[in-house]
């Protein structure tokens, strides 16, 4: 029934369960609720059950009432429930029954008018947000603590998409649900704290499955994404060359294609024009359609582009130029690097995937040697295999290295996960047998022990991409590596013709 007590659906179920049906075209806004209140009976003389409480707050319904009905089909107490904004109760939610409709004399289209007052006032007055609010939740069945840092990775990534991130939810199961990944009254308390603090988007830091992401938006009827989805948002924000643009694209195509779904199929529409064969093809088939068209067609202008950077880098081998390559964790930071040794421009930031599109430049040394420096996209845990096949011919590029300088953040508390990660990568890449030094930045951010301990157990050179005073040792190292027959001695940094 709606505000304006009209029946909206009429439900017939039996002594069990009832079936409400989809209720996705019914308005629906950050701190709003449905505009509905379901109105049924209860034979058993049983109050609100769990069940009527779960569906309360999934549907975020304006009520849920139930009428208990005797054997003679005479109505008898009413119970009624409402969702309650938060700092109310620990539940979060509040019931209440009366002996029987005579009793009933509260205003409830007051009532519901003041919850949804208060569910869109924040901090005391009410405020349009400038940012999406999401909820992150990460999932676990070991480590309660290694979840926990991933899903702090989870919120620098959200926080580097523009999401403004509003609580974040560990998740411990002895199994995950094959189906909503978590258990129902989990998933239902997180509905509830959305509702609470305006968030209409729950972020998971796990891949879901198609299958996944259908049923937990059927089930809470709020935006769900995953971190890969996350992940090649960002980058699609972040490309700038028409050959990064192309490499998102089809990443995201791939991503989405086998995720294309409609709520409902039967009502599928027919197409086809005058002549045509049988009853055409449903739109969920025309989308799939034209998903594998535009991946085919992207495909071949990325083959194109990649003719074209081969023989860019045919013409670069010809000059016998020895190549470093830069790689590493993201943020950990590489083109601020690139533009100290090589006093370039390329973009900066801090933040995650600042830079996808690969830079190249010449880097001079003494006795008249140059070689080629080239900026690479920075790696991260779990990369989406969707991405990696679509910067895959990039990538290539890392196998005419004759150096790679590994840089980490050194200052960062997952330093060493995010080393493995990107020895991970680098071995799936096949790139292991290349000589490689392990640079850690950001140590300016650390005191004298700390860098001293790091070299010692890392075997790594130390230095401040802000800082070109620190890279007399990492340059010496880049020319023993490369030209071991030709070594200078140790080069004072003043008199170094790269600073």
């Amino acid at each position: 029934m709606t505000r304006r007590g009209k029946v909206a659906y009429v439900i017939v179920g039996d002594n069990k369960r009832i079936e409400i049906p989809d209720l996705q075209r019914v308005r629906l806004g950050v701190g709003r609720l449905k505009g509905l209140r379901c109105i049924h009976t209860h034979l058993n003389k049983e109050p609100l059950s769990k069940e009527d409480i779960t569906d309360l707050v999934l549907l975020a319904l304006d009520l849920m009432v139930s009428i208990q009905v005797d054997e003679k089909g005479i109505p008898g107490p009413i119970s009624y429930a409402h969702i309650l904004p938060k700092n109310h109760r620990a539940q979060g939610w509040h019931a209440t029954t009366v002996p029987d409709i005579g009793q009933l004399n509260t205003d409830f289209l007051a009532l519901i008018q003041s919850l949804e007052d208060e569910l869109m006032r924040t901090d005391g007055s009410q405020k349009t947000y400038e940012k999406e609010r999401a909820v992150l939740v990460g999932v676990t069945s070991g480590s309660t603590w290694r979840a926990q840092e991933s899903l702090d990775e989870l919120q620098d990534l959200a926080e580097s998409n523009d999401l403004e991130v509003v609580d974040t939810v560990v998740q411990h199961v002895k199994k995950a649900n094959p189906r909503l990944l978590i258990g129902k009254g989990k998933l239902t308390d997180l509905v509830l704290r959305c509702l609470q603090i305006g968030s209409n988007l729950l972020v998971f830091d796990k891949e879901l499955t198609p299958a996944q992401v259908k049923s937990l938006t059927d089930a809470t009827e709020l935006k769900i994404i995953d971190r890969s989805q996350l992940i090649l948002d960002i980058f699609s924000r972040r490309a700038v060359t028409k050959e990064g643009k192309i490499q998102v694209e089809l990443a995201q195509l791939k991503y989405m294609l086998p995720r294309l779904a409609t709520k409902n199929t039967a009502m599928s529409r027919l197409t086809g024009g005058i002549g045509g064969r049988g009853p055409g093809e449903t739109k969920l088939e025309i989308n799939r359609r034209r998903v594998r068209e535009r991946i085919t067609r992207l495909n071949r202008e990325l083959k194109q582009i990649g003719r074209q950077r081969g023989d860019r880098r045919r013409l670069r081998n010809a000059k016998k130029l020895p190549v470093l390559s830069i790689v590493g964790y993201t943020n950990a930071g590489k083109s601020t690097l690139l533009n100290a040794l090589t006093h370039s421009q390329v973009a900066v930031g801090d933040r995650l995937f600042e830079t996808l599109d690969p830079s190249s430049r010449r880097l001079r040394f003494p006795r008249e040697r140059e070689v080629i420096i080239t900026d690479t996209v920075g790696f991260i845990r779990d990369l989406p295999e969707a991405l990696m096949e679509a910067f895959a011919a990039t990538l290539e590029e890392l196998h005419d290295a004759d150096l790679l300088l590994h840089v980490v953040d050194a200052s960062s508390p997952r330093m060493e996960e995010q080393i493995k990660a990107v020895e991970t990568v680098l071995a799936n890449l096949g790139l292991r047998s290349i000589p490689s030094l392990l640079v850690l930045n950001k140590c300016d951010r650390l005191d004298h022990s700390e860098t001293a301990a790091l070299t010692r157990n890392t075997k790594g050179t130390t230095i401040s991409a802000l800082n070109p005073k620190t890279f007399s040792g990492l340059l010496d190292q880049i020319e023993q590596t490369i030209w071991p027959h030709f070594a200078t001695p140790l080069i004072s940094v003043e008199n170094h013709p790269l600073l």
